[in-house]
This record gives structure tokens, sequence and C-alpha cells, in this order.
């Protein structure tokens, strides 16, 4: 007696979101990266086919990132003082997106919005991928760089963060006017996110132009609880809610290099082992982790980390292909 396979038939899917303009689209990236799709749990091959694979960011700064681990800036070298000749290494290293994180301060003083357009240009010039420009944090000063930010990338679809409850009218308004995308972060709460994306939608920017960022913790620093959000959230869509049926971006990068155990290398008892490796594996399992509970783009910053989680990928999505 043959053996069936049960499956899944999900009402819903998770809408598909195009992240870049190339010049047919009036923009100047060499092409588009879309995400999301997906018409099952992740990596679940036997109830549909794969739409679009997870996409990986890689992150650089505006300027030198001071607040980064040895690690990182030894790997990266030189080009961490030029957004422009690291973006341009993002690239050679086969990354699909660029996150382009801008500084709170600039030599002791508050960034300027000159100082933030002139990084974004830089990077537009160097590299041809898509781009994704997110301010420092703080509602205030994102609105104040991101506008300008907007305004000087039009055109180009990128997407704007950190767009959040403090200040989604004016980063929203943005978007709406350089036909740009907005990242939509939240606390780890399905339903703050949910109603997040109302009233993101409710401005009038289209559905199609939202990426959702639930938020999540590192391996060992709550990602259990942003696994179950990631994962309610994902049934939720595949059920057919259109509310949270936006792809989820995830930050495992910023999230991993910010412990004690990937940041420190000294002081840390010898079972810890040797201190890049540590950290690069605990950027590769936050990562993997995530993807497992439906991100579709995940931002890291460690280049053996994207070469890693680039093979996982790889391997979990052939798995889906030949059955």
């Amino acid at each position: 007696m043959a053996f069936e396979i049960p499956k899944d038939n999900w009402p819903g899917e998770v809408r598909q979101v195009t992240i870049g303009a190339a010049a047919a689209d009036g923009g100047s990236r060499s092409h588009s990266v879309v995400v999301g799709g997906a018409k099952a749990l992740p990596f679940i091959y036997t109830d549909a086919p794969t739409v679009n694979r997870p996409k990986i960011a890689l992150e650089i700064s505006d300027q030198f990132p001071k607040d980064w681990s040895k690690i990182l800036l030894d790997v990266w070298g030189d080009v961490t003082n030029d957004p422009g000749e690291w973006a341009k290494a993002v690239e050679n290293l086969g990354a699909d997106l660029i996150l382009l994180s801008l500084s709170l301060q600039h030599n002791g003083e508050e960034t300027k919005p000159e100082q933030a357009v002139q990084a974004v240009h830089k990077v537009l010039e160097a590299s041809s991928l898509p781009l994704m420009v997110f301010g420092p944090g703080q509602a205030d000063v994102d609105n104040d760089l991101l506008v300008p930010v907007a305004d000087a990338a039009k055109g180009e679809r990128i997407v704007l963060g950190i767009c959040e409850d403090k200040n989604y009218r004016t980063i929203v308004a943005s978007a709406l006017a350089n036909d740009h995308l907005v990242n939509s972060r939240t606390p780890m709460d399905v339903n703050l996110a949910k109603q997040l994306i109302i009233l993101i939608h409710d401005m009038g920017l289209p559905l199609e132009r939202i990426l959702m960022d639930p938020t999540t913790g590192a391996l060992g620093y709550g990602i259990e609880y942003g696994y179950s959000v990631m994962e309610r959230l994902r049934l939720a869509a595949l059920q057919g809610d259109s509310m949270t049926q936006s792809p989820m971006l995830v930050t495992p990068g910023y999230e991993t290099w910010k412990t004690k155990e990937a940041k420190v290398g000294t002081d840390v008892p010898p079972e810890w082992g040797d201190w890049e490796e540590r950290g690069i594996q605990w950027e590769t399992l936050t990562a993997v982790t995530l993807l497992e509970s439906g991100a579709d783009i995940v931002v890291l910053r460690h280049p053996e980390s994207f070469r890693r989680v680039s093979a996982a990928i790889e391997s979990l999505s052939a798995a889906r292909e030949l059955a």
C-alpha cells in the first residue's frame, strides 16, 4: 500500500512585495528583488511549491561603526570607513539587498540630513543592489533624516525604516510621495504588528509596499518568544488574514552582535571556544531559526554568516523542489 504524504491546503498566502527599481521602472538598480508569496509554512515542500526563496541583506553603516564588534570590523577592514566601498564589497559577496543604517551622530554632533543624503547617494552610485535605509531608531531623528533621503532616492523604490507607531505618519507620507516602501516595526506582539499595518494602509500606502518587522531576540535572548510571534503571524496570513500577509523582515545580525557571547572575546569562560567562530555560529543559528519561523528577509552582518545562511537556504529550498 502506497504511503500518501498528508498535505495542508491553506486559503491565504503571503503578499509579494517588490524592492528596488531597474531602469525600465524609472530607477537605477540592476534588478528588483521580490519577496513573499508563500502559500505554506516555511520549507514544508509537500504543501505548496516555492514562490520566492527567502532573501539575505547585509547591513552597512553610513560611517565607521564604533559600536560594532571587533570581529566584524576586522573582517570588513577599510571599507567600513566609506559606505560606497562597503556597498561594493557587499554586492561582490553576492547579497540580495543592502541595508544602510544611519548613525545618530557624526563627530559628536547629531547627524544632519545632508550627511544622510550623501551616504545614500554614495551607496546608490557604488552598488546596483536594491537598497533599504533605516534611521538610528529615534522617532524624531528618523523623521528628520528619512524625509530628505526619500526625496533624494525618488524612483529607486527603497525601503524606509524604522516605521513605528510614533512616527509612521511622516515616513508613510514620504514613501507615498516618492514611490518607496516602508518597514513596519513593532515590539514582539501579534496584535501590535497587525495594528500598525492597518494604520499604515489607512494612510493610503498599498499593502504591496509594506514589509512587516515583528522584531526578535538573538539565540538565548528571547528568540523563543520572537519565533512564536512570527509563527502565529504566518499562520494567520495563511488562514486568510490580509493584514498579516506582509512579508516579514528581521535583523538577526543586529540582535546577535550586541550579545556578550558574540561581542566580547576577553574575560569569558574558556569553554565558550573561539570568539569569531562563536559569533558566526550565533548569528547563523539565529538567522536560520527565524527563517524556519517565516522570515522572508534576514539582515546579517558577518560575511561568513552570510555564506552559511545562503547555503542553508539553498539546501532547504532544494529539498522542497526535489520532492
